[in-house]
């Protein structure tokens, strides 16, 4: 699938990825006359960030936090990657998940104790978190004021899932590879902040197999991911270039970087770290269009793919 690129990147790098995107299903394919029409946009990435974007990941790729030393984290209070406040970045983004829609099923992958889980709740939307920290998942309904009830999962040994008596905020205390769209259903949106980037590096593509079955055709999925040198830290969270979302999720989805802020601070500092940024991406499902042309492999289907996706992507 293409990728579009709104706050970084521009033309150069839509032209690159697309090249790549088709050059391996099938025989080249001339580009959309409106992309060939396209300047060349200054360099975007000229940032630091830019100049790691695609290298080689280095001792981050074979690092492993089991979720033992999660639930750990939590009982010692070493959070420091949770936000007592709602994310900016998700607020000022709103719309693009919610796309004007209301009573959406939202699902907060490692959620934690996010606090926006109360917020789009109260916005009347059904809220499903997954969280191996039994201790984070009473926290959050605690520190709410939420009455809550507990119950087994009877399909996974061992599991519990905590709901509102309101009904409409049910958080699974598990593992979150135990979860299946059968357990949980599908989701209409995904607020993934603090999920991917703490996801064993040699688990991504398993993450991102279940995240694409887990939401529903044309969901938007929100996704923050960090950037930072892995070479002055082992994470978590983990570095993740926008070249590694396009391969675990580009198949399936239309990929688009909003916006890239710098979040640096005096915990990135004592890291040993120059820079922090958090990069917000979507990835909106669009399966029926990766099935029916992608997986025939012609270059006629190809092209007709291509055509349908740039015209949107480039409409003003």
């Amino acid at each position: 699938m293409g990728v579009r690129w709104e706050a970084t990147g521009g033309p150069t790098v839509l032209k690159r990825g697309l090249a790549e995107a088709i050059g391996s299903k099938s025989a080249p394919v001339a580009l959309p006359l409106s992309l060939q029409a396209l300047p060349e946009d200054m360099d975007h990435s000229a940032d630091a960030s830019g100049l790691l974007e695609g290298s080689d990941i280095g001792s981050q790729r074979e690092r492993v936090v089991t979720e033992e030393e999660w639930i750990q984290k939590w009982e010692m209070g070493n959070i420091g990657f949770h936000k007592e406040q709602r994310h900016p970045l998700l607020q000022k983004y709103l719309d693009v998940l919610l796309n004007g829609r209301t009573g959406l099923r939202i699902f907060f992958p490692l959620c934690g104790k996010a606090v926006e889980m109360k917020w789009l709740a109260d916005m009347g939307h059904s809220i499903v978190g997954v969280e191996v920290s039994e201790q984070a998942v009473k926290d959050f309904f605690s520190e709410h004021s939420l009455p809550y009830c507990e119950e087994p999962v009877s399909e996974i040994s061992g599991a519990k899932v905590f709901q509102s008596t309101s009904g409409n905020i049910s958080l699974y205390c598990c593992s979150i590879y135990d979860l299946s769209s059968l357990i949980v259903g599908k989701f209409d949106g995904v607020w993934d902040r603090g999920a991917l980037v703490a996801v064993n590096p040699c688990d991504r593509q398993r993450y991102a197999s279940l995240m694409i079955n887990l939401v529903e055709k044309n969901s938007s999925y929100l996704l923050v991911t960090v950037s930072y040198d892995p070479n002055k830290h082992k994470g978590p969270p983990f570095y993740v270039p926008e070249s590694e979302v396009k391969s675990l999720f580009g198949n399936c989805c239309d990929i688009r970087c909003l916006e890239k802020v710098d979040d640096f601070s005096e915990r990135h500092r004592q890291w040993g770290l120059d820079y922090f940024l958090e990069p917000l991406l979507v990835n909106t499902v669009c399966l029926a269009l990766c099935n029916s042309a992608f997986s025939a492999g012609s270059p006629g289907s190809v092209a007709a793919a291509v055509q349908t996706l740039f015209s949107g992507a480039l409409a003003p």
